[in-house]
C-alpha cells in the first residue's frame, strides 16, 4: 500500500473512532481521563473481534488481504453507512498502480443528444473529480456558462469554492460545498493514484480554508438525489430536486437531472429562466 493511501486509511479509521463514545458502543464507563476522543484502537479491535496488533496494522495500513469479514466488523463496530463502508473497502484494498494521467473523459454522441432533447429542466453530465462534462442550455443558464470557462475550471469543486457568485446561489452553501467534497474524497478511496486529483485538492487546499477544513474531516458522501434551494440573480428563489445516475457502461460519468414540483413557484420561475434561454438562440 503506497504512503498517501495508508495515510487516508488511517485518518479516515481515526475520525470515524472520534465520533462513537464508549458508552454508545457498550463500554464500561472508566475512571480517568481519556487521551483521545471516541473509542481508542484496541476497543475497536475487542469489538471487531480482533487483535489489537492486527487492528493497528490495519489502521496503520500495513495489513495485507484484509478479510471481508474483518473489515464487515470494523464497518459494524464504527458504525459507518453504505458510502463510508465501500470508501474503507476502497482503501482497505487499493489496487496497486502508479500516478499517471487518466485518458480524457468524452460524453458520447447519443447521450449528448439526450442531453439536449431535455429543455425544462437544468441537466449537467459530471466526469471524474465532479469535472463538467457537459449541460443542457438551461443548466449552463441556471449554473453558470461552462463551456466558455477555461477546461481547467470546468469543475463543480472550482464552481462552489473559486466563484463568488457560487456561495449566494446555493441558499445552503456550506452543507452542498461540504457534500461534495464529501463526494471527491469518496472518489479519492477508488483513485488514489490520479495526479489530477491531487492538483485539484493541492490548489483549493491553498485558496480555500473551507475546503482545507472539510477535506481534512475525511467525510464521504455518494449523492444519489435529493432537494436544493437556490436564489438565481434573474429569477429569484427555487426549490428543486436532483436525481443522479450513471449510465450503462459510463462507470466514471454521473448524470445529474433537476425535476421541480408542478405548479409551483419554482416551476413559473424555471420557465422563465427557459424562456429567455429560447430567446436567446432564437
Amino acid at each position: 500500500m503506497t504512503e498517501p493511501v495508508a495515510s487516508d486509511l488511517r485518518e479516515f479509521l481515526r475520525t470515524r473512532r472520534a465520533r462513537i463514545a464508549p458508552g454508545d458502543a457498550g463500554l464500561p464507563p472508566q475512571i480517568g481521563t481519556r487521551r483521545v476522543p471516541g473509542l481508542r484502537r484496541e476497543e475497536v479491535a475487542l469489538l471487531a473481534g480482533v487483535s489489537a496488533e492486527y487492528y493497528e496494522r490495519l489502521e496503520r495500513g500495513r495489513a495485507r488481504n484484509v478479510s471481508a469479514s474483518v473489515l464487515d466488523a470494523v464497518a459494524r463496530v464504527l458504525r459507518l453507512d453504505d458510502a463510508e463502508r465501500e470508501h474503507l473497502y476502497a482503501l482497505a484494498r487499493p489496487v496497486p498502480a502508479r500516478p499517471r494521467a487518466l485518458p480524457p473523459q468524452r460524453v458520447r454522441p447519443g447521450l449528448r443528444r439526450v442531453l439536449e432533447t431535455i429543455s425544462d429542466v437544468p441537466v449537467l453530465i459530471l466526469g471524474r473529480r465532479s469535472d463538467v462534462l457537459a449541460a443542457n442550455p438551461l443548466g449552463r443558464a441556471f449554473y453558470t456558462d461552462f463551456d466558455a470557462l477555461p477546461a481547467r475550471e470546468r469543475n463543480m469543486l472550482r464552481f462552489l469554492f473559486t466563484d463568488e457568485a457560487a456561495r449566494d446561489f446555493y441558499q445552503d452553501w456550506a452543507t452542498t460545498a461540504r457534500n461534495v467534497v464529501a463526494s471527491l474524497r469518496a472518489y479519492a478511496g477508488t483513485h488514489p493514484h490520479d495526479p489530477q486529483l491531487a492538483e485539484l485538492v493541492g490548489d483549493l487546499s491553498v485558496r480555500d480554508p473551507d475546503f482545507r477544513r472539510w477535506w481534512a474531516d475525511h467525510d464521504v458522501y455518494i449523492r444519489d438525489h435529493g432537494t436544493k434551494r437556490y436564489h438565481h440573480p434573474l429569477v429569484g428563489e427555487l426549490e428543486l430536486g436532483y436525481e443522479s445516475f450513471t449510465p450503462v457502461g459510463e462507470t466514471d460519468l454521473t448524470v445529474g437531472i433537476h425535476t421541480v414540483e408542478p405548479g409551483s413557484a419554482s416551476e413559473q420561475a424555471l420557465g422563465l429562466l427557459a424562456s429567455s434561454v429560447l430567446s436567446r438562440v432564437g
